[in-house]
């Protein structure tokens, strides 16, 4: 579903990447763990053309995205939930995963459906004001507007930040639930022992490089990550 080839990218002269390369199968759930400022974020906006590299393609469905502009990315079938949310806050929760459907209309109220039977909370709150919904609630929304589009490939950039530890158990539950649904995920993050309890394949980004990867249980095993990012 997703290749990313030996890409490198910055901003401003800073480079956050170097030769980065993974995959991603139909289906699969997979995740890139690292420590703060490891170039996880960069890598998404790469894959969704928010950024251009300075080296390397990015292959959808053997497809390269080089030459896409970045309002086509959703239209291909890439939909990019943003760390901390980024809703429209003086729209309603329903205003906004209407938004989420731009590209498909037609699907509309199927896929309102498919989302509020994945997330009943939202089907109550379907009526306010997306700003004064809680983190929880707005991390909900965040995730079924970009549902709303029919992804091919669901992105989620740190879908737990800002959230208290409370709320982070059910949105990871949520997380769990999508990739079991059948959808294509991958997930940047740094609760990195949680997020390998919820996907099966990860890569371990650091300082702009991957440096290990492997299944979700070999990593959540591996000494090394446990003595340097799960305190053990």
């Amino acid at each position: 579903m997703l290749r990313v080839a030996n890409v490198s990218a910055g901003y401003s002269g800073f480079q956050a990447l170097f030769g980065v390369s993974l995959e991603v199968n139909a289906g699969e759930s997979v995740a890139v763990i690292g420590p703060n400022g490891a170039g996880k974020t960069t890598l998404l906006r790469l894959i969704s053309k928010l950024i251009e590299s300075t080296q390397g393609e990015v292959f959808l469905e053997d497809k390269s995205l080089k030459a896409v502009p970045p309002y086509e990315v959703v239209a291909r079938g890439i939909a990019h939930v943003p760390e901390n949310r980024r809703l429209f806050p003086r729209l309603t929760a329903e205003e906004n995963l209407r938004m989420g459907a731009f590209t498909s209309r037609h699907a509309y109220r199927q896929r309102l459906d498919q989302v509020y039977a994945l997330f009943p909370r939202l089907k109550e709150r379907r009526n306010q004001v997306a700003g004064t919904l809680s983190g929880g609630e707005q991390q909900m929304c965040a995730i079924g507007r970009a549902l709303m589009s029919g992804p091919k490939l669901l992105l989620l950039d740190e879908p737990s930040a800002g959230l208290a530890p409370v709320v982070v158990q059910s949105i990871f539950e949520l997380v769990r639930r999508i990739c079991s649904e059948g959808y294509t995920v991958l997930i940047v993050e740094q609760n990195i022992r949680q997020v390998l309890k919820v996907v099966s394949r990860a890569y371990l980004l650091d300082a702009g490089r991957i440096v290990q990867s492997g299944s979700a249980a070999e990593l959540l095993a591996a000494p090394e990550i446990q003595k340097a990012y799960l305190g053990l």
